[in-house]
């Protein structure tokens, strides 16, 4: 396994080592984005909530009710859980999107996606095997707990786990490739059903009732005309280079 203590290990750094940070992002002046930085500065997904039905309006609003305590994870299991979502969501700062809390409700009320891989435990003994896995190697290779660890090294633990590369422990009982599909896959999800998520990608919202006016494709008239809640980004920059390619 390469050497995790080293920072320099992860690919897709800027020159001086350090991975690309979205500080270069604006600050948002409309609505809540995670950190308050965005792409989509000005706009606010909200501004759209009178023209949802009540039941949309009511699931949506639900979401930005105040997380309750766990109830999955344990006490021991929630710092682990907390630094991994963050850590895999690059949510450094206030506000953040609930995802530990998210996961941990989703997973205590059984809501799964109804499948599992064939060669993989339950989902929710994947999580758990997961976060004993990520305190394993952190011991290992640093002698505290994945929670404790500086952001480098959560980062570089977090780089091993998504190409298949940590062994030894709770690793040992999981098909490691498969487990970051799962993990990946809840996180994602309950990240991307938040309404700050929305704004943070200029997304929308629901479509129904109002539905959407600009159809069509290339040749028809559509393709880059806007909706009129739509807002213009504050960059052109393409945000899958930027990640692919390291630039800061």
């Amino acid at each position: 396994m390469p050497d995790v203590s080293r920072p320099d290990h992860l690919p897709h750094r800027r020159p001086d080592g350090q991975p690309p940070h979205t500080s270069w992002l604006p600050r948002q002046r409309r609505g809540t984005t995670p950190q308050m930085i965005g792409r989509y500065p000005d706009f606010d997904v909200f501004d759209a909530v009178d023209s949802w039905d009540e039941a949309t309006k009511k699931v949506v609003l639900a979401r930005l009710q105040a997380p309750g305590p766990l109830r999955f994870f344990t006490p021991a299991q929630a710092p682990t859980l907390r630094a991994f979502c963050d850590t895999v969501l690059a949510q450094d700062t206030e506000p953040r999107v609930p995802v530990a809390e998210m996961v941990d409700a989703t997973l205590a009320d059984g809501r799964l996606d109804g499948y599992q891989y064939a060669d993989m435990p339950d989902d929710r003994d994947t999580w758990r095997l997961v976060l004993a896995g990520l305190d394993h190697t952190a011991r290992t290779g640093y002698r505290i707990e994945f929670a404790e660890c500086t952001a480098a090294r959560r980062e570089n633990i977090v780089g091993e786990f998504a190409r298949g590369r940590l062994v030894g422990g709770a690793w040992e009982q999981l098909n490691i490739t498969r487990a970051w599909s799962v993990v990946m896959r809840a996180a994602l999800a309950a990240f991307y059903s938040h309404p700050w998520a929305w704004n943070e990608i200029g997304f929308g919202g629901p479509a129904y009732p109002r539905g959407f006016m600009r159809l069509g494709g290339p040749g028809t008239g559509g393709a880059g005309v806007r909706e009129p809640f739509e807002r213009p980004g504050a960059t052109d920059r393409d945000p899958v280079g930027d990640t692919e390619g390291g630039r800061g």
